[in-house]
């Protein structure tokens, strides 16, 4: 069973019908003991940083996401879900700390002639990790969805499983150890994105 979160993120409902789609038993998560036997967890999220970050700790899902990941069983970040693994972001003067599972901060693309901020629609993948699992059956140049003003800026460039350029060339995904997350929306990348859940939903019956 995979525990998805629920703490008002607007995308809940399309990241749970993909999940359902490539095969998944799921469960909507809104308290812990809903996820405590979770054989994995996703955090979704659409929107800003300090709202995921106090919605979490107002459910008491914040340590519990914590104490999650320290099992070593698969999780997934998705949009702000994978900001939120960082330890703050610049978004709106933030003032809420997040998980500070990675270190770094989530920055704002830096402003040019000519570039649309936020980047909203379809941008491509440049995989540097090749043996990561939520690529597999994925070709590098593949493009995903993305909505999004801001990103996360990894201290440890080792984490980095993809790069993808808007402006700036930054960290699209990362992956260390048990713990993946993208900056791009799977649930909305059509047969690619379909191709990444089905490859996260793989990794909970090995």
């Amino acid at each position: 069973m995979i525990a998805l979160l629920d703490y008002g993120s607007g995308n809940l409902r399309s990241v749970h019908k993909s999940l359902l789609k490539v095969g998944a038993n799921v469960r909507i998560a809104r308290r812990p003991d809903e996820i405590r036997d979770a054989s994995a967890m996703v955090l979704p999220g659409v929107g800003a940083f300090d709202d995921c970050i106090n919605a979490l700790r107002q459910q008491e899902l914040f340590e519990a996401a914590r104490d999650f990941i320290q099992t070593g069983k698969p999780f997934l970040g998705i949009c702000v879900g994978y900001q939120a693994l960082f330890e703050r972001s610049e978004e709106f003067n933030s003032c809420a700390a997040g998980l500070g599972l990675f270190q770094g901060s989530v920055v704002r693309f830096t402003e040019k002639p000519g570039l649309k901020i936020p980047q909203i629609g379809w941008n491509q993948l440049d995989i540097v990790r090749t043996n990561c699992p939520l690529y597999r059956g994925i070709a590098s140049g593949s493009y995903v969805y993305f909505v999004h003003s801001f990103y996360p800026r990894p201290v440890d460039a080792g984490i980095v499983a993809t790069r993808t350029e808007y402006g700036d060339t930054f960290a699209s995904s990362v992956w260390r150890d048990n713990v993946f997350a993208t900056q791009f929306h799977p649930e909305k990348s059509q047969k690619v994105g379909l191709q990444l859940l089905n490859n996260f939903v793989a990794l909970t019956r090995t």
